[in-house]
């Protein structure tokens, strides 16, 4: 070998030893999420661009349905983290202990009264009030009161009147069914409905159709019913995505005591993860004044730390809170679930 020969072979290695390496693309990070779930994308984008990641949302059906396939699928998880299960089904999710704890570094700017995992598995993010709402118009006109306690919706003045969800196939019905639970006791529940029965209630299947075809109130709903269960935000929205501005909603929410069922929304880190330190970053970032600024306007939600200063809009004049929201615990709940559900179909549906 010649000394050109031995120069260029040398220069080659030193050149290839000083290259810059290529940089890796961004790493993936799965959440699994209900439905409903919705977020800016430039929220979003901030998250991938300060942490080289891009985060893929995998929506599995609702609360329940996507826990379901959490834990089925918990020996190897299909992502990992899980936003969306509430208190409704997390005393399901902490027995299947699908969650790796974490102790979120957020987790002192959120509320005590919504932190219902004192073993840090999950972190509440958001909450919202299921209510009944009303047809201001309707009462109006025909000078009656709107009621103030679930007890009154037995009276001959309502009949008729109301639309409810099947607790069965519909979230918010399954929390007005709680919400009742609280009030009359596990003795006294049916009687309840049964009267309510009595007096005309309207059962279908999901909110939508509640809302939209049997409720009279909202601008875009085509019913008969001045009354359906649905959210004590629901009022804001209505001002909000009116095609012509209003000074205020045509309809209202009842948030008297008791009256309304708190959900309380969590996320977690799925165990199993190969993504650890990017999941966890994600945690802290559901609680950053950023996400949780942004919640409002996309989920119709309240967010978990109530020090964010909220931009004005109509989410912030006309939405609401349950001035004392029924309670019933997460593991009460899990206990008698579907019993309790099984019992109201035998006395309202057959």
């Amino acid at each position: 070998m010649n000394k050109k020969t031995l120069l260029i072979i040398l220069l080659t290695l030193l050149l290839a030893g000083c290259a810059t390496p290529t940089p890796e693309g961004p790493r993936t990070l799965r959440v699994m999420t209900h439905d409903s779930f919705s977020i800016s994308e430039e929220v979003i984008a901030h998250f991938e661009a300060a942490h080289h990641a891009k985060v893929q949302f995998l929506q599995a059906g609702d609360a329940g349905r996507m826990l379901n396939q959490a834990i089925l699928s918990r020996d190897n998880p299909q992502a990992d983290v899980l936003y969306g299960v509430d208190n409704i089904f997390l005393s399901r999710a902490l027995t299947a202990g699908i969650f790796e704890p974490y102790a979120a570094e957020g987790l002192p700017q959120i509320s005590p009264e919504l932190q219902l995992d004192p073993e840090g598995r999950v972190v509440p993010v958001d909450y919202g009030d299921v209510c009944l709402n009303y047809d201001q118009a309707y009462f109006a006109e025909h000078n009656l009161d709107v009621p103030q306690s679930l007890a009154e919706l037995t009276q001959p003045a309502y009949k008729g009147l109301l639309v409810v969800e099947n607790p069965a196939s519909s979230s918010p019905g399954l929390a007005f069914l709680l919400a009742t639970l609280s009030n009359f006791s596990e003795e006294q529940y049916l009687d309840f409905w049964a009267d309510l029965r009595d007096n005309d209630v309207l059962v279908v299947d999901g909110w939508e159709t509640a809302y939209y075809s049997e409720f009279s109130g909202g601008a875009y709903s085509e019913g008969t019913r001045p009354l359906v269960v649905s959210y004590a935000t629901s009022p804001a929205a209505e001002v909000y995505f009116s095609e012509e501005e209003l000074s205020e909603p045509p309809t209202g929410a009842v948030t008297a005591p008791g009256t309304c069922f708190r959900q309380i929304e969590f996320a977690g880190i799925l165990k199993g993860t190969a993504n650890q330190e990017l999941a966890q970053e994600f945690i802290e970032f559901l609680l950053s004044a950023e996400f949780q600024t942004d919640i409002p306007l996309q989920m119709w939600v309240f967010p978990a730390n109530e020090n964010i200063k909220l931009p004005e809009s109509p989410f912030t004049y006309f939405s609401q809170t349950a001035k004392q929201p029924a309670e019933i615990s997460p593991e009460a709940i899990e206990a008698h679930r579907e019993a309790w559900i099984e019992a109201w179909t035998e006395t309202v549906l057959k």
